[in-house]
């Protein structure tokens, strides 16, 4: 009965004995993980600049660890979403070499005039709730800096400023001096089409009549549903950056998108970001 007791008792502490073990083993995965996850854009930046080390410690400018290019390295490469994105292994490591080149580093600011953000937001407009697209940027005002809304995409204000092309585009007759312009009154009226009686180059300012619309109250903000950040800053290269909210070590603010770019590709990605003509 005692050796039965005995044994018993042997077994139950393995149990216990494993459990714990097995809990502590969990909790360091999870510990693990949650320092591996870029959880906040500023941790992004001190990671991609070396001012961070493996257990999340903001490093000093005189430690010897600070903007060390195999920190960076080493870093660099887990900044990038492994799950969605299709970025080449060769396009990441040039990325890396061009990043942390010994005689001409690069590193990235939270105040430089070469990155932005798409908010992606839903509007309650016309009785209706409608997603709306908010660009925002980083501005110096006094002391200090801010964000700003720069500008807006909205799909009804595109519809609503259509302007007809060629042919088809009504017009005011060149004689219309002639009739002292009384033929206005089919130009201006209730659901007609105002704008095809501009200039060539006439493009609608919607930030302007975005705040308008909010002031008047016909727009109403209802909440964000997702932002993605854009870098052009460092020169040649342009990058997307997205939140990944998902358990493992590959997990928040991480790369979506890597592209290499000259001058003129810049300023085609720029305008298909800001959904301009």
């Amino acid at each position: 009965m005692i050796k039965r007791f005995s044994l018993l008792l042997l077994v139950l502490s393995s149990v216990v004995t494993f459990g714990n073990a097995q809990i502590v083993d969990d909790n360091y995965e999870i510990e693990q993980q949650l320092l591996a996850s870029t959880k906040q854009l500023n941790q992004f930046f001190k990671r991609f600049n070396g001012e961070e080390n493996n257990r999340g410690d903001e490093l000093e400018p005189g430690d010897r660890q600070y903007r060390n290019p195999r920190l960076r390295k080493r870093y660099l490469s887990m900044l990038f979403d492994e799950e969605y994105a299709q970025i080449s292994k060769d396009l990441k490591d040039k990325f890396i070499d061009f990043t942390t080149n010994s005689d001409d580093p690069e590193y990235l600011g939270l105040r430089s005039d070469e990155w932005f953000a798409v908010v992606n937001t839903t509007f309650e407009y016309e009785g209706r709730e409608e997603p709306m697209a908010l660009y925002m940027q980083m501005q110096q005002e006094g002391l200090g800096y801010e964000w700003v809304i720069s500008g807006v995409s909205f799909e009804k204000y595109k519809q609503m400023f259509n302007k007809q092309r060629g042919e088809t585009k009504e017009f005011l007759h060149p004689m219309s001096h002639e009739l002292d312009f009384m033929n206005l009154r089919k130009a201006l009226v209730k659901e007609g089409s105002p704008e095809s009686y501009t200039l060539a180059d006439f493009q609608p300012d919607y930030l302007t009549l975005f705040l308008y619309e909010v002031k008047k109250g016909l727009l109403k903000f209802k909440n964000v549903n997702r932002i993605s950040f854009h870098f052009f800053s460092l020169e040649g290269w342009y990058f997307t950056l997205n939140n990944f909210n998902r358990t493992g070590y590959n997990s928040g603010w991480l790369i979506s998108d890597l592209t290499e770019i000259n001058k003129p590709q810049k300023e085609q990605l720029l305008k298909l970001i800001y959904d301009k003509k």
